[in-house]
Protein backbone atom coordinates (compact mmCIF):
# COMPACT_ATOMS: atom_id res chain seq x y z
CA UNK A 1 0.00 0.00 0.00
CA UNK A 2 1.66 3.20 -1.09
CA UNK A 3 1.39 6.54 0.68
CA UNK A 4 -1.44 7.87 -1.54
CA UNK A 5 -3.61 4.81 -0.88
CA UNK A 6 -2.90 5.09 2.83
CA UNK A 7 -3.91 8.76 2.94
CA UNK A 8 -7.04 8.02 0.92
CA UNK A 9 -8.02 5.16 3.25
CA UNK A 10 -7.59 7.47 6.26
CA UNK A 11 -9.78 10.14 4.64
CA UNK A 12 -12.51 7.58 3.80
CA UNK A 13 -12.49 6.34 7.41
CA UNK A 14 -12.64 9.91 8.75
CA UNK A 15 -15.51 11.04 6.51
CA UNK A 16 -17.63 7.89 6.92
CA UNK A 17 -17.20 7.66 10.70
CA UNK A 18 -20.71 8.69 11.79
CA UNK A 19 -22.60 7.89 8.58
CA UNK A 20 -24.74 4.77 8.13
CA UNK A 21 -24.40 3.51 4.55
CA UNK A 22 -26.07 0.22 3.64
CA UNK A 23 -24.52 -2.07 1.07
CA UNK A 24 -26.25 -1.41 -2.27
CA UNK A 25 -25.67 -1.90 -5.97
CA UNK A 26 -27.29 -0.83 -9.26
CA UNK A 27 -30.92 -1.92 -9.47
CA UNK A 28 -31.62 -1.30 -5.78
CA UNK A 29 -34.10 1.26 -4.52
CA UNK A 30 -32.40 3.45 -1.90
CA UNK A 31 -33.28 6.40 0.29
CA UNK A 32 -30.48 8.96 0.52
CA UNK A 33 -30.66 11.37 3.46
CA UNK A 34 -29.07 14.66 2.43
CA UNK A 35 -28.19 17.54 4.76
CA UNK A 36 -29.71 20.79 3.48
CA UNK A 37 -28.49 24.11 4.91
CA UNK A 38 -30.89 27.04 4.61
CA UNK A 39 -29.43 30.10 6.25
CA UNK A 40 -28.71 29.09 9.84
CA UNK A 41 -31.05 26.09 9.78
CA UNK A 42 -29.96 22.60 8.88
CA UNK A 43 -32.39 19.82 7.99
CA UNK A 44 -32.30 16.38 6.43
CA UNK A 45 -34.14 15.76 3.16
CA UNK A 46 -34.75 12.27 1.76
CA UNK A 47 -34.27 11.43 -1.92
CA UNK A 48 -35.64 7.99 -2.77
CA UNK A 49 -35.10 6.31 -6.10
CA UNK A 50 -33.43 3.62 -8.18
CA UNK A 51 -29.64 3.36 -8.33
CA UNK A 52 -28.77 3.34 -12.03
CA UNK A 53 -24.97 3.63 -11.72
CA UNK A 54 -22.24 3.29 -9.14
CA UNK A 55 -18.62 4.42 -9.51
CA UNK A 56 -16.12 2.88 -7.11
CA UNK A 57 -13.05 5.11 -7.03
CA UNK A 58 -11.93 5.30 -3.41
CA UNK A 59 -12.65 8.71 -1.91
CA UNK A 60 -14.14 9.80 -5.27
CA UNK A 61 -16.82 7.08 -5.25
CA UNK A 62 -20.24 8.23 -6.42
CA UNK A 63 -23.63 6.82 -7.33
CA UNK A 64 -26.54 8.02 -9.47
CA UNK A 65 -30.13 7.80 -8.23
CA UNK A 66 -33.14 8.24 -10.53
CA UNK A 67 -36.75 8.81 -9.58
CA UNK A 68 -39.93 10.01 -11.23
CA UNK A 69 -41.28 13.25 -9.82
CA UNK A 70 -44.67 14.37 -11.19
CA UNK A 71 -44.09 12.32 -14.34
CA UNK A 72 -40.65 13.80 -15.01
CA UNK A 73 -37.42 11.84 -14.52
CA UNK A 74 -35.03 13.33 -11.96
CA UNK A 75 -31.46 12.11 -11.50
CA UNK A 76 -28.97 13.10 -8.84
CA UNK A 77 -25.35 12.11 -8.52
CA UNK A 78 -24.22 11.74 -4.91
CA UNK A 79 -20.61 11.46 -3.76
CA UNK A 80 -20.53 8.42 -1.47
CA UNK A 81 -18.10 9.94 1.03
CA UNK A 82 -19.56 13.42 1.36
CA UNK A 83 -20.33 15.46 4.45
CA UNK A 84 -23.72 16.29 2.89
CA UNK A 85 -24.83 12.64 2.73
CA UNK A 86 -26.25 11.76 6.16
CA UNK A 87 -27.05 8.16 5.29
CA UNK A 88 -28.04 5.67 2.60
CA UNK A 89 -30.70 3.05 3.30
CA UNK A 90 -31.57 0.21 0.92
CA UNK A 91 -35.35 -0.10 0.60
CA UNK A 92 -35.65 -2.85 -2.02
CA UNK A 93 -33.13 -5.06 -3.77
CA UNK A 94 -33.41 -5.33 -7.53
CA UNK A 95 -32.35 -8.13 -9.84
CA UNK A 96 -30.41 -6.78 -12.83
CA UNK A 97 -27.73 -8.09 -15.18
CA UNK A 98 -26.01 -4.81 -15.97
CA UNK A 99 -23.71 -2.49 -14.04
CA UNK A 100 -25.08 0.70 -15.63
CA UNK A 101 -28.84 1.03 -16.11
CA UNK A 102 -28.83 4.04 -18.43
CA UNK A 103 -31.35 2.34 -20.71
CA UNK A 104 -34.06 3.16 -18.13
CA UNK A 105 -33.84 6.85 -19.08
CA UNK A 106 -35.81 6.26 -22.27
CA UNK A 107 -38.45 4.06 -20.68
CA UNK A 108 -41.64 4.86 -18.80
CA UNK A 109 -44.39 2.85 -17.15
CA UNK A 110 -44.14 -0.92 -16.85
CA UNK A 111 -41.06 -1.21 -19.07
CA UNK A 112 -39.07 0.88 -16.57
CA UNK A 113 -39.65 -1.54 -13.69
CA UNK A 114 -36.92 -3.68 -12.16
CA UNK A 115 -37.71 -7.18 -10.89
CA UNK A 116 -37.28 -7.51 -7.14
CA UNK A 117 -34.75 -10.02 -5.87
CA UNK A 118 -36.41 -12.33 -3.39
CA UNK A 119 -34.34 -13.35 -0.38
CA UNK A 120 -35.45 -16.79 0.78
CA UNK A 121 -33.44 -16.64 3.99
CA UNK A 122 -35.84 -14.08 5.49
CA UNK A 123 -39.58 -13.89 5.97
CA UNK A 124 -42.34 -16.48 6.07
CA UNK A 125 -40.73 -18.72 3.43
CA UNK A 126 -37.74 -19.38 5.66
CA UNK A 127 -39.93 -20.40 8.61
CA UNK A 128 -41.95 -22.94 6.61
Amino acid sequence: MNILQQIEAEQVAKVSAGVKIDDFKPGDVVRVDVKIIEGSNERIQAFEGLVIAKKNAGINSAFTVRKLSHGEGVERIFPLYSARVAGVTRIRQGEVRRAKLYYLRGRTGKSARIKEKMDLTRGADAQA
